[in-house]
């Protein structure tokens, strides 16, 4: 056994030391590589998971510097048996992060790194490295839902420029800097700051410009979506006596007067009162539209979708007459997952509309009710808790507030908004649309019925749908009416719709929409008020709408028989129709930008370009989103698209060769009659592969051209040359005929022997 040890041990010994990386500048760079990847994974998960790994990954760095020409066998079994260990923490972290790996694996990678930092001897060591931190940004960018990592993304690309340089240099064999770089020789060098600037700013200049024309098509590909919550909610399910909406934001029974102001809002459920300035007033069981006040901006959550929209929240069916209820909030549907999936499945739409699938994912920064927001019409539901509850207007309910770190995605499917179809809805409605959504107080019915008729009638065209009633109505508030921010409260006997139409002449955002709801149901339309978010500010740099406590509010849903419900927003200021899927622009933020640009041109130059756009670059993109969702939607389609990817490469390439052709040709043209047959001997000579070297002198040239060329070749290629040299060098005017005469010689000469 000893011997055999022994011989393991020679045999280990006798192995040349491998060529050790002497270049301490790259070292440096690719450890700051590393760094900044850790950092910007740390900063797109918001969270200091990593951070020890900075200062341990400088230590193995150090280390590994010192001990490069040594073998390090003992190192290496330690590193060895370490990665184990690492490998079963991951596997253990994975299956509490299910089905979102992603943290999972970056903490994984990175302690792979700070093991692998105490062995770095090789260049390609270092390599492994440099593609570390490369992943580690990737993951950031996927993680990230804001732009805070992109400062490090353009660091990262500043550190990689020099970084990538040297490494190439190490490939060449090439001396690396071991002295201090001079002043005076830095300006040629390969690393100077001018040419690296130049290069950083159009490498990030191109990539804005792709990222700008890149066609914005639906993500989501895949089945399998992001879910995570905080311990508080995972696997929670309903109390068996209490599954009511919790809102933060509201009084609560008993503690009024709570001295420490713990989980107590402002929010009266009745009576005049302030609003909170936290919690939207809208997200409970029974809201009161006799609050005044306003809320402080904060943002709560960021939702990735494939479309914007309304993130509906809840649906009221009940006015009371200065505010709503939700009549069977009691009325629940509890709804259990496998123990294996966060899958929910809440159902299918019943309706004779196409509809489209809309797939979002929401991560909360702050605090909300236990009300789950979502595109109309959720299919399935993604969500941590073990149960959740639906309602009967299809709103969802969580077992607990939704807490600050919570995402959760939703799969609904959105149905398209037909106008031909929709006038031809009955209002012949089913017994449990006219029970619950025609209600109106008795006291007021006739009289607000006799108003919205009155503007009815002011259309120029007779109205005789209940959708082409509800588009005017809603246009006509809009116009008639106006937002009052120094509203007086109402008085116990005041009703909300009354005192907006014939005392105030408007009202608050919300009241519109009430106004709107009970207007279509004098006139015996069903209607509802939803409330819920607006789509938010759009991040074209994240791809994630980013959503505020102010985007909350209220707007009427419409039912349409054997169409189900739809929404509109009376409210000044806001779209007649809420955004929707049907708006989605492939170039979004080419869009965008335009908009930008357009804001500064006067409105000749705008209409002008924006023909352009529309009629000619408009149809052109519109082709091209049309070719991606073709070639990505089958094997049929990416087969097409890799032989036109071929094709095009190659008319780009003769189209390429053809170019050099023609500035070859300007720029000869604008050369003296000598060093234009000089130029066109060497470019002749390049195209039958016997390229002149930059560094060789014209005399070098033809010394080599004896040795690889003929001698009727080599002799025209020496008379041309000497001929420049004499002009160019002594001044000597040239037989300009003969030198033509050679030239054509030269020709024939090539193309009879083929010379390649």
């Amino acid at each position: 056994m000893t011997t055999t040890l022994r011989r393991i041990q020679q045999r280990i010994q006798s192995y040349p030391i491998p060529k050790t990386e002497e270049s301490l500048l790259l070292r440096i760079l690719v450890q700051a590589l590393v760094i900044v990847g850790i950092i910007a994974t740390d900063v797109a998960a918001e969270q200091m998971m990593s951070f020890w790994a900075i200062p341990l990954s400088i230590i193995g760095a150090t280390w590994s510097w010192k001990r490069r020409r040594h073998r390090n066998i003992t190192a290496k079994f330690l590193i060895a048996i370490s990665m184990l260990v690492v490998l079963g923490a991951f596997l253990g972290d994975l299956l509490t992060n299910f089905p979102d790996s992603r943290i999972a694996l970056a903490k994984l990678l990175i302690q792979l790194q700070v093991l692998h930092s105490f062995d770095l001897p090789r260049r390609k060591d270092l390599g492994y490295s440099m593609v570390i931190g490369l992943i580690l940004l990737g993951v950031a960018g996927t993680v990230s839902q804001t732009v805070a990592f992109a400062p490090w993304l353009l660091l990262f690309l500043l550190l990689a420029l020099p970084a990538l340089i040297l490494d190439y240099q190490s490939r060449l064999g090439l001396s690396t800097l071991k002295q201090p770089i001079r002043f005076t020789s830095i300006k040629y060098s390969p690393l100077s700051p001018r040419r690296l600037g130049i290069v950083f700013l159009f490498i990030v200049f191109i990539g804005l410009g792709l990222f700008a024309i890149m066609p914005r098509f639906s993500g989501y590909q895949i089945q399998s979506f992001p879910v995570s919550g905080p311990v508080e909610l995972d696997n929670k399910s309903f109390d068996e006596q209490n599954r009511n909406i919790v809102n933060p934001g509201y009084v609560k029974a008993g503690k009024d007067s709570d001295p420490n102001g713990t989980d107590v809002g402002n929010n009266q459920t009745i009576g005049p009162g302030q609003i909170d300035d936290t919690f939207y007033y809208g997200f409970n069981s029974q809201i009161n539209q006799n609050l005044r006040g306003t809320m402080k901006p904060k943002v709560v959550m960021r939702v990735r979708s494939q479309a914007p929209g309304f993130w509906k929240v809840l649906s009221f069916d009940h006015y009371t007459g200065q505010g709503w209820e939700v009549k069977r909030d009691k009325q629940l549907t509890n709804l259990s997952r496998s123990s294996w999936s966060y899958r929910f499945f809440i159902g299918t739409p019943i309706t004779k509309a196409n509809t489209k699938q809309v797939i979002q994912s929401y991560t909360l920064t702050s605090t909300l009710p236990n009300l789950i927001p979502a595109l109309s019409y959720p299919q399935s539901l993604f969500f941590p808790t073990k149960e959740i509850a639906v309602d009967p207007e299809g709103s969802l309910r969580s077992p607990g507030v939704l807490v600050e770190g919570l995402t959760y995605t939703v799969i609904s499917q959105v149905p398209y908004r037909n106008q031909t179809l929709l006038n031809t809805a009955p209002t012949n409605y089913p017994p449990f649309i006219r029970d619950h959504y025609l209600q109106i107080p008795p006291e007021i019915a006739v009289q607000i019925r006799i108003k919205a008729e009155e503007l009815l009638a002011k259309s120029p065209k007779p109205l005789t749908s209940a959708y082409e009633k509800t588009l005017y109505l809603t246009q006509a508030l809009k116009q008639n009416y106006q937002i009052i921010s120094d509203l007086p409260f109402f008085k116990n006997q005041d009703d909300l719709v009354k005192e907006f139409l014939f005392k105030y002449q408007g009202g608050y955002p919300d009241h519109f929409s009430t106004v709107l709801t009970i207007m279509l149901r004098s006139l015996g339309i069903a209607s509802r008020l939803t409330v819920g978010f607006s789509s938010g500010q759009f991040n074209p740099l994240t791809g994630f709408y980013v959503v505020h406590n102010t985007d909350a509010y209220a707007l009427t849903e419409v039912y349409f028989t054997d169409y189900g419900w739809y929404a509109f927003d009376p409210i000044p200021g806001h779209d007649l129709i809420p955004p929707s899927f049907e708006e989605v622009v492939t170039f979004s933020v080419l869009k965008q930008f335009w908009n930008w640009v357009a804001s500064w041109l006067p409105s000749p130059i705008v209409s002008f370009f924006s023909i352009i756009f529309n009629e000619i670059l408009g149809k052109i993109f519109q082709f091209i989103g049309w070719l991606w969702r073709f070639i990505s939607s089958s094997l049929l389609g990416e087969i097409t698209g890799l032989i036109l990817a071929i094709f095009l490469c190659f008319i780009g390439w003769l189209g390429f060769l053809q170019l050099q052709k023609i500035n070859f040709q300007r720029r000869l043209n604008k050369l003296p009659p000598v060093e234009k047959i000089y130029q066109q001997m060497l470019f002749l000579l390049k195209e039958k592969g016997f390229t002149k070297h930059p560094a060789q002198t014209p005399l070098e040239y033809v010394k080599i051209s004896r040795e690889h060329q003929p001698d009727a070749v080599a002799n025209i290629i020496q008379e041309i040359s000497q001929a420049y040299v004499s002009w160019r060098y002594g001044e000597k005017s040239q037989n300009m005929k003969d030198l033509r005469e050679q030239f054509k010689m030269l020709v024939k000469l090539l193309n009879s022997l083929k010379i390649k």
